[in-house]
């Protein structure tokens, strides 16, 4: 029986990169990883975890099919600071009677999608 969802897994190729890209452009803060570089995870407030890996060989895609969805605060600062930062964000502000969001790809291609919650 499934019990819940144990990590959200991406596929990387250039280990240094993505972990500038995680740690410093996002903020995140590495929790467990391998010490080869070839498993590193971040842990999320609120619960959930992110790993990025280079073990299974997939390479990164924006098409590849799920998206990792990360809850900010304040959709239109991080957005805009993201974009200073070069971020290439590959989709408008999508806007929903439920929230708003937006999609842009991290530093090896996979797709991220920025969330908030409408009060």
């Amino acid at each position: 029986m499934l019990r819940k969802i144990a990590f959200t897994m991406y596929p990387i190729t250039d280990v240094a990169r993505a972990r500038a890209f995680y740690e410093t452009t996002l903020g995140l803060k590495i929790g467990s990883n391998s010490g080869d570089g070839r498993w590193i995870e971040y842990d999320l407030p609120g619960g959930g975890c992110l790993a990025l890996t280079t073990v299974t060989g997939a390479r990164p895609s924006n098409d590849s099919g799920g998206t990792i969805a990360f809850e900010v605060d304040d959709l239109d600062a991080f957005t805009a600071r993201l974009e200073s930062e070069g971020v290439t964000f590959v989709s408008n502000l999508i806007d929903t009677p439920v929230c708003r969001m937006r999609v842009c790809r991290d530093s090896e291609g996979n797709g991220l999608l920025l969330h908030q919650v409408k009060a």
